[in-house]
């Protein structure tokens, strides 16, 4: 049946806020333990689906890994969502308490958004993800997944569902959008129905919502991820962090993009990382003094970099490489063309490090560690909605303790003013 608005969904989910707004901090938990649970007991029919949706991408697109789910990649969507269920519930907590002199008692509380609305491509992590962030925290939750993933989301949504309307619970605490894109400006401009919105995913996706929402967002932004090889820094450790943070998982926002190497080092530091990109396959794009280094290195899968390789988020076995000439033109090249995400030094010099950590913008900042580590999980958030890259309201992961939001509660004998 073709939908011609989704004006059904908005009404559902804003009547579905009373709802779970009822729901006691038990009653969340028990609902994401028995989530994690029908995760793994439906993996057969779960992994189908993605299958199904996999058969219609092409391997080398970078977001091929984005969208394949495996046992091991359920199991660990499945231990964030008891990790999340185990989270103290963000809401109701006291932020403030006073006693006017007029005898009234004035209390500043935290409270849940409301509607969340997410619009995301190629990652049914997120589905699973949000879903147990928005239940946690009293949210309701608007999905709305890229077409690329639509069998493998609707049965998790499906899923989802089932467990709700087993409990008794409304099962619009958690919906499904239509993937058509004729839908997204009445998300965008639904401002009676919809709380906040997030979009997760490319450039050009967040930019788009950004520019026509009318509706607040926040953003979880492209990660363009830099590591600094510092003149003094360990080059086997260096060497490490930068093949983790390229190899790991190239797919991701946390991934490296540019590697930045102090001249005095350079010939050496790439003698010693080239083997293992090479074993993986890492395409280089090199500045001129960066190009003939690696030349001489023999480096196979070696291209001259063009201005645009600068700034640029790979998502794929590919990097830039840059030599400087000192800590300072680091720090420039950085601030020119970061997306503030995440980016990292490598140093022995503990007063640079720590330079570098206070001056660099960007929502996480790394000493002699791999930027992969940006990850809610990782940092004990126990899953996350993404990385926002903005400074208001959340910054870093976006978890379970940023979905809250104020509320004044005065409490009265009959005053008036």
């Amino acid at each position: 049946m073709i939908m011609e608005s989704i004006q059904p969904i908005l009404e559902a989910a804003s009547q579905a806020t009373s709802a779970v707004k009822a729901l006691s901090a038990d009653q969340k938990s028990a609902f994401l333990r028995q989530i994690a649970s029908a995760v793994l007991e439906n993996e057969t029919q779960i992994l189908a689906e993605n299958q199904r949706d996999l058969d219609r991408m092409d391997r080398n697109d970078p977001k091929y890994d984005r969208l394949l789910l495996s046992p091991e990649r359920l199991q660990g969507l499945a231990d964030g969502i008891i990790a999340v269920s185990e989270l103290p519930d963000p809401t109701g907590k006291i932020l403030s308490s006073r006693v006017l002199p007029n005898g009234l008692r004035v209390e500043k509380k935290t409270v849940a958004l409301g509607v969340v609305g997410v619009i995301y491509e190629s990652r049914p992590n997120v589905t699973l993800d949000v879903a147990a962030l928005s239940i946690q925290s009293g949210n309701v939750c608007l999905l709305r997944g890229g077409s690329d993933a639509e069998y493998t989301n609707k049965i998790l949504v499906s899923m989802i569902q089932s467990v709700l309307e087993s409990a008794g619970a409304d099962k619009n605490i958690v919906q499904l959008l239509p993937t058509d894109r004729k839908h997204v400006p009445e998300l965008l401009t639904a401002t009676r129905y919809v709380d906040i919105l997030i979009p997760r995913g490319s450039q050009s996706l967040i930019d788009f919502v950004r520019d026509h929402a009318k509706v607040p967002v926040i953003e979880t932004g492209a990660g363009v991820c830099h590591t600094y090889v510092e003149q003094t820094a360990d080059l086997d450790k260096a060497a490490r962090i930068v093949h983790n943070a390229k190899t790991s998982r190239p797919s991701v926002c946390n991934a490296l993009d540019t590697v930045l190497v102090d001249r005095q080092v350079a010939p050496e530091f790439l003698g010693r990382v080239s083997p293992s990109l090479q074993a993986a396959n890492v395409e280089i794009f090199a500045d001129e003094r960066a190009h003939e280094i690696l030349d001489k290195l023999e480096y196979p899968y070696l291209q001259r970099a063009t201005p645009s390789d600068f700034g640029r988020e790979f998502l794929d076995f590919k990097c830039s490489v840059k030599v400087v000439d000192d800590f300072e033109e680091a720090l420039g090249h950085i601030r020119q063309y970061s997306s503030k995400h995440s980016e990292c030094i490598v140093s022995e010099d503990a007063e640079k490090a720590e330079r570098f950590l206070n001056l660099v913008d960007a929502a996480a900042v790394y000493a002699n560690a791999s930027t992969r580590f940006t990850d809610g999980g990782e940092f004990g958030l126990g899953a996350e909605i993404g990385i926002s890259t903005q400074k208001l309201h959340a910054r870093g992961p976006f978890a379970l303790e940023k979905l809250v939001t104020e509320k004044w509660y005065i409490i009265g004998d009959g005053q008036v003013r």
